[in-house]
């Protein structure tokens, strides 16, 4: 126990600003994934807020992640919304949450987290830069005063029917002079602590920008309410957190599951796609999220995927969302110092009792300010040093960054990281075509001789290129084919081999010499 709280002095700090982060990203995303017309009940902004104290403290408390944070995703917002208008109640699709966690716990068990590591590392980093570049993006208007999209929107097209490039243009009709005040000197402050000389000072030491921020942030807007008219901030341009004047409120927020329905068969298919999903985001954030890590420790994936399992039992049995492992929130806790788990468990409890008892507090906080925060993470997760380290490692490296960037941004972030992966798939295969046999070449008494070395491994990735060779080789040439090094060849292989023997050696009047393949002798 002692060991589990070694850091509290770094990860007190962090927890506040994971907690300052989480908060409208929850609140946003609840909203978001909630909002379906024509269902009962509907929305239950609450539901965001019990996913991320769930992340924080159960996930965060049997995850082996020592970074990482967990919540709602905004990734999952899309296949929320459609499964509620499926099943016709909230109730129903808590029911196919709970059966995601359960799936997930069980693809634990069958050590489905080795998926994690097929992804490549050009992919993961330009996933990080994607998601700093977007938070860029979709904080600006809210910098700016123009609160129409919900904090926290990662896809391209938004729910007021607008995209994140539109909403720029829609942003500078709607500037709110108080809101760009606050996040001007927000910003200014995130940048003055990362200054080398504010590590000086015992209290800048311990104490984060972001709570700075924030404080100052609820000041300035209580003098402007003071100043009245046009520098009165509106009420969507704060955090609206849900006030709970007893515990009787507290319980009404919260929601079971209705396990009737596990009559319909579209609860397992909904359970399925969620587990799915939430998964590889999660796998995903946790390859990232050790990338990010100043001392590389490396996440167990398969108790990462019994973690989120129990996560999502526990957020659906209580009424909330879907938890994944978050980018955003654990590249804040990265990049404030955390050093442990301890700061994740912590946000999750700050969470709660944010809840409990400030809440009106919390409703003071302007959006502004915490766009600032924000954009300070996305500039992190998306400078300028880490493009020019992907463009000296070569196009291999590079090009497969950029498509996943801007599939990202143009999409979303499974189809983002879907087509970094066709880009880094396609630069194997070249290479794989060039490097995969190695062929000496010599002339003997005015014919060519042509030594070929199969490599260890020859399957269907290595058609092509065998195929050109053996198709090139000129009449009445010395040909010695040595398998010695090869431990496997697959059938496709075996058949390009097999018509070369019978029948090109024939035609071309080659001097065939075969040695080690006997793999030859099982295909006719």
């Amino acid at each position: 126990m002692k060991s589990f709280f070694k850091h509290w002095r770094q990860d007190l700090p962090a927890s506040l600003v994971v907690f300052l982060v989480a908060l409208p990203l929850c609140l946003g995303i609840g909203l978001a994934s909630t909002n379906v017309q024509g269902i009962d009940g509907m929305p239950n902004i609450f539901s965001g807020l019990i996913a991320g104290i769930v992340g924080g403290i159960v996930v965060g408390s049997l995850s082996g992640s020592r970074l990482g944070v967990s919540g709602p995703a905004a990734g999952l917002i899309t296949i929320v919304t459609a499964a509620i208008l499926t099943l016709g109640s909230f109730e129903a699709f808590l029911t196919a949450v709970v059966l995601a966690g359960v799936i997930q716990v069980i693809a634990g068990f069958l050590k489905a987290g080795v998926l994690s590591k097929y992804f490549p590392s050009s992919v993961i980093k330009g996933m990080l830069a994607a998601i700093g570049l977007t938070l860029i993006l979709k904080e600006i208007p809210h910098f700016f005063g123009y609160d129409e999209d919900f904090m926290g929107d990662e896809a391209l097209n938004q729910m007021n029917g607008h995209n994140t490039f539109s909403d720029l243009g829609y942003m500078l009709e709607s500037i709110h002079p108080a809101a760009l005040t606050i996040s001007v000197i927000s910003l200014l402050i995130l940048i003055l602590f990362e200054q080398k000389f504010m590590k000086k000072f015992g209290l800048f030491k311990i104490l984060p920008g972001a709570l700075f921020v924030v404080v100052i942030g609820i000041l300035l807007n209580e003098y402007f309410i003071g100043i009245g008219g046009e520098w009165v901030i509106k009420d969507k341009q704060l955090v609206q957190l849900p006030v709970i004047a007893s515990f009787e409120d507290f319980t009404h927020y919260l929601t079971t599951p209705d396990f009737g329905a596990l009559k319909n068969w579209n609860v397992y298919a909904i359970a399925i796609t969620i587990a799915i999903v939430g998964s590889l985001e999660t796998l995903l954030s946790v390859e990232a999220t050790d990338k990010l890590d100043p001392e590389k420790h490396h996440t167990p994936t398969n108790r990462e995927l019994k973690a989120q399992g129990a996560g999502n039992i526990v957020s659906g049995m209580l009424g909330g969302l879907p938890i994944t492992q978050v980018i955003v929130r654990s590249s804040a806790n990265i990049n404030t110092g955390a050093k442990s788990k301890l700061s994740a468990i912590l946000h999750g409890i700050l969470l709660v009792s944010a809840i409990l008892f400030i809440p009106n507090l919390l409703n003071k906080i302007p959006m502004a300010s915490l766009a600032a925060v924000l954009l300070m993470i996305g500039y992190k997760l998306s400078n300028i040093k880490l493009y020019r380290t992907l463009f000296k490692q070569g196009l291999e490296q590079f090009l497969p960054f950029i498509a996943t960037i801007v599939g990202v941004l143009l999409t979303n972030l499974l189809a983002g990281i879907a087509i970094g992966v066709v880009f880094a798939i396609f630069f194997i295969l070249r290479r794989n075509y060039k490097n995969d046999y190695i062929a000496e070449e010599h002339m003997e008494e005015g014919h060519r001789s042509l030594k070929i070395k199969l490599p260890e491994e020859l399957t269907f990735l290595n058609k092509a290129s065998i195929f050109d060779l053996l198709d090139s080789i000129e009449e009445e040439s010395n040909i010695e084919l040595d398998g010695s090094n090869c431990k496997f060849i697959d059938h496709d292989a075996l058949e390009i081999l097999k018509e070369f023997q019978n029948y090109t050696v024939t035609e071309k009047r080659i001097n065939l010499t075969i040695i080690n393949v006997e793999q030859l002798n099982t295909i006719e």
